[in-house]
Formats: C-alpha cells, structure tokens, sequence
C-alpha cells in the first residue's frame, strides 16, 4: 500500500495504473514538443488531452530530466506573458546511418533534430557486408572522436538497411537482403556498440522521417517510396506505419508490374525494381546505346538530360521505367487508398524534379478513377538526409517511451 500526496490510500494495482498513465502522458509530451519544435503549456494540454495543471507538472519533469527548456515568451493579449518551450538541444543526441550497399553516411542529431554532424564512407563499386561494417563502425568511431564531450548523451544509434530487418522474439535483429546476394546478417555483428542499436528497412525510415517532421505529417494514410538503387515503400495506414508479421512489408520494390519481364536483382521478373532502381535504369540505356559517367546520381541526370535532348534510347527506358513506377503506385492507391504519395529515395528526387506532373498523370490513369483522384504526390521533404533522419528517430523513440535514469 502507498499513501498520495493527498494523504488518500492507494492499493499496488491502483498505483501502477496511474504510474503508467503518467509514463504515457509523458511520452505525449515529450513527443508533441520534438514534433513542433515551439510550444506552450496550453498547446500541450490542448493536444495531448490535459489539464493545465497536468501539463505544466509534466514540463516541470522533462525540464527536470534535461530534455526540454523555455526559450522566451510571446504576448498573451492580456495578462502574463506565455512562456515558450522547446527541446533542449543538448539534452540528448542521437544518431542515423544510410546504409547503401556501396558505403555508409551517419549522422548525428541534437534533441531538436538538427544536424550537427555527418560522416560517410565507402563509394566502392561493389560492397559485402564486412565491408559496410568496417564502414560503419569507421564512421560511428570518427563521430565519436570528435564528439566525445556529447557522447554520454547520445541515445543510441538507428540503422537504415538495404533489405528486410527481421524482429526475433529475443530482441535479435537479422537483415536479409536478397537482392544485394548477401548472406543474412545480424545487426549486433555487424555494429557492436555501447549504445542500443536499432536498425529498420531504409524505405521505412525515409517514411518515418516524412510522417514526423516532412510531407507525410498529419497525413493518416499515406504511401512514402523510395527510389534509389533498391526500390521500396513505407506504408501508413490510420497513423501507424506498418510493418507486418515479421517487419517485411514494404517489400514493394519486389511486386510485379510484368509477368515474365524483366529480371531483377532479387532473381525474380518483372519486379518493379528492374524498371526503376538506378541500376536497372543505366543497365537498359547502356542497352540501347547509352554512355554515362558512374552508376550514381550523376549518371541518372545525364539520362534524364539525353532524353530531353532528343536521345531515343534514353527516352524508351523512361518511358518504360515511368510506365512500371505508375503501374506500381496505382497498385498501392487501389489496395490501401491513401491521402497522400510522398516519392523520395535520390533516383525519386531526381525523377520528381524532371517530370513531376507526368508521374502523376501517369498514376492516376493507371487507377481506378475514385482512388485515383483522392490522392496528393509530393517530393521528398528532405532530400538525401531523409533515410538518416529517419533511423536517427529509431533511439528517440525509445526516449519519449522510457525516461532516462
């Protein structure tokens, strides 16, 4: 039995309810305050469903705990001042790393979500998964050095990966990437670190970081793709983004847009992968005739100037690789219905910089016509920082749950 400040009796099973309706108006808290950056206390108890009271005892504990601060105060129209609360910046860090399957770019982030870091490394034509590791932990180390006086506050490291993370019961995290032709891997081999390690598909991380902070927010159905070498999507259906049974789904860059077509990667045909991932893009080209500099970002862009240019051959393969890209997203639109398409990934931003409007079109043909006109497609908020941001959110997430010791 335990006794309240009001003197009043409570029974263990009593006190553990309201212990975890604290916890939980806590985490409502602290997650409405990173989400819009500047608030007051009469935002807070308005959107997280709290009195006034509550809700200045709740800033009162995250001030305590280090994690959020004033920062001034706006005029009330009469009476006091309103006090402004923030993140504090300082108060934790946490870290995002885009595993790409040629090399590795980790970041690191302050509370309020603003970079102050970044390390890359790889840009090797071909990777293995000991070579991404020794990349990884390479770049981690590097952030470390010459950031050791933040390091005890750093929340962990997120992980965004080139294939599926599988969850075990254990806590064991495994990635399978099929079509890099990599063994499974396990995500604790391949970056030991004293800080929790959390890792995800890369396309559900860029879908993380545009619900969050980008062209997702607000939205309770969305479809986030990303577009690069691999193709996949995060899907958002009623505010959550799903996962599936063993935290596969997403796996669109490997449903089929044409029985018996092309080959891709994953050893499959037809995948939309082996129409629109950069390589299978080049791969074509170079077919018809195409030269180009690299496989990357570069290469992509002088495609996409040969077809404005008059070049043929380039033409056919964004013909083909726009036709495949609508064919997949309508797919998406007619079976989950969304308020909201967000194409991302750096071969995304590239397509949507060139032919927005005829992606779009092309999309909506390709629909039934109800679903198909209920939709919104935008750009990627945040460019090639959106995966990392993403996977950067994977340990703060764990801080708005659980407060620190």
């Amino acid at each position: 039995m335990t006794t309240d400040v009001s003197g009043r009796t409570r029974g263990s099973g009593e006190q553990t309810t309201v212990t975890a309706l604290r916890l939980r108006n806590r985490s409502a808290v602290l997650r409405h305050v990173i989400l819009a950056r500047q608030t007051t206390r009469a935002d807070i108890a308005r959107e997280c469903g709290l009195s006034p009271a509550s809700a200045s005892n709740l800033v009162a504990d995250l001030t305590a705990e280090g994690l959020v601060h004033e920062t001034g105060t706006v005029a009330s129209g009469g009476g006091r001042p309103i006090a402004l609360i923030e993140p504090l910046p300082d108060g934790a860090y946490t870290m995002g790393a885009d595993i790409g399957e040629r090399g590795v770019a980790v970041e690191l982030f302050d509370l309020s979500m603003s970079a102050v870091d970044r390390e890359f490394r790889g840009g090797r034509a071909e990777e293995d998964p000991d070579a991404i590791g020794r990349d990884l932990r390479e770049a981690v180390e590097a952030l470390r050095e010459r950031h050791a006086d933040e390091w005890p506050r750093v929340l962990g490291v997120g992980l965004a990966m080139p294939g599926i993370v599988e969850n075990d019961a254990d806590g064991t995290q495994t990635l399978y990437a099929q079509n890099l032709r990599w063994p499974p891997v396990r995500i604790d081999d391949l970056l030991p670190m004293d800080v929790p390690v959390f890792a995800d598909n890369g396309a559900k991380t860029q879908a993380k970081a545009e619900q969050w902070f980008g062209a997702a927010r607000g939205v309770d159905h969305a479809v986030v793709a990303l577009l690069g070498r691999g193709v996949g999507v995060g899907l958002i259906q009623e505010g959550r983004l799903q996962s599936g049974w063993r935290s596969s789904a997403g796996e669109w860059g490997h449903t089929k847009v044409e029985r018996h077509g092309r080959v891709c990667r994953c050893g499959g045909r037809g995948c939309v992968e082996a129409y629109v991932g950069a390589q299978a893009m080049l791969d074509a080209w170079a077919e018809r005739g195409g030269t180009f500099d690299g496989t990357g970002w570069r290469a992509i862009g002088q495609l996409l100037e040969a077809a404005q240019g008059g070049d043929a051959g380039a033409a056919a393969v964004l013909d083909d690789a726009i036709d495949a890209l609508a064919h997949g997203l309508a797919n998406l639109v007619n079976l989950t219905n969304p308020q909201r398409i967000v194409l991302g990934g750096w071969v995304g931003i590239r397509l949507m910089d060139a032919m927005a409007d005829r992606i779009e079109e092309a999309v909506r043909a390709s629909c039934l016509d109800r679903p198909g006109s209920q939709f919104d497609l935008l750009p990627s908020t945040f460019g090639g920082d959106t995966v990392a941001i993403g996977a950067a959110i994977l340990p703060l997430e764990r801080l708005i749950r659980d407060p620190r010791a």
